[in-house]
């Protein structure tokens, strides 16, 4: 039996979804660099002064943009752990790759940048607020496929003593190593043989969920 998504709560599906579409137009023509909130209010045909009530700086928006990203991202338990983490991070790593190539060229050519999501991050580090907002985005995100593999360790598809935690941070902490630091390719191949590896690990026998 399939478990229906649940997705995140949005603020306000008029305004604010006027903002969050502009907002990810913008970004995907020009890139960070060149994302500006007034360019967003005006495509939003807001004023600057209601937008920057929600978001007060363009990192506070961006990071409100990629909860919304994530949101769209399905989390499903059809009981079969492998499949269903699977699709999941094989979504978000397709995300990612989407992200490190926002407005920028790169037809023909290997793009090893970590674009959107690095700037991000180095703006989480410099001011605490936006690292709160960051923080909290996946603290609230996370306990989805968390949840999933809480229910595989009830069925005994993982070992009884293995930490949900810890295996969620070994599947995505691999893609944003990949993402942030080697700039390598993170396709639903190398996805695909991230979760064998790490689910084998974290079961005490072969379940039937693998035959």
């Amino acid at each position: 039996m399939t478990t229906p998504a649940r997705r995140g709560r949005p603020r306000s599906e008029g305004t604010d979804g006027r903002i969050l579409r502009a907002a990810h137009e913008l970004l995907t023509e020009r890139g960070y660099d060149r994302f500006t909130i007034d360019e967003v209010a005006a495509r939003a045909t807001v004023a600057k002064t209601t937008l920057y009530r929600r978001w007060p700086t363009k990192d506070h928006l961006l990071v409100a943009l990629v909860a919304k990203l994530q949101d769209d991202v399905e989390v499903t338990d059809t009981g079969d752990i492998r499949h269903d983490l699977t699709v999941y991070l094989t979504a978000v790593a397709t995300g990612l790759d989407r992200m490190r190539r926002v407005g920028r060229d790169t037809a023909g050519q290997a793009d090893r940048s970590a674009g959107v999501v690095a700037e991000l991050v180095s703006a989480a580090a410099r001011h605490p607020d936006v690292g709160d907002a960051v923080r909290g985005l996946f603290a609230r995100r996370n306990a989805l496929p968390l949840r999933l593999l809480d229910h595989a360790r009830e069925r005994g598809a993982l070992s009884p003593g293995a930490s949900s935690e810890v295996v969620f941070d070994q599947l995505a902490g691999a893609l944003y190593y990949r993402l942030l630091i080697t700039g390598a390719p993170i396709g639903a191949g190398y996805v695909e043989e991230l979760v064998d590896q790490v689910l084998t690990g974290a079961a005490t026998t072969p379940h039937p969920e693998r035959i």
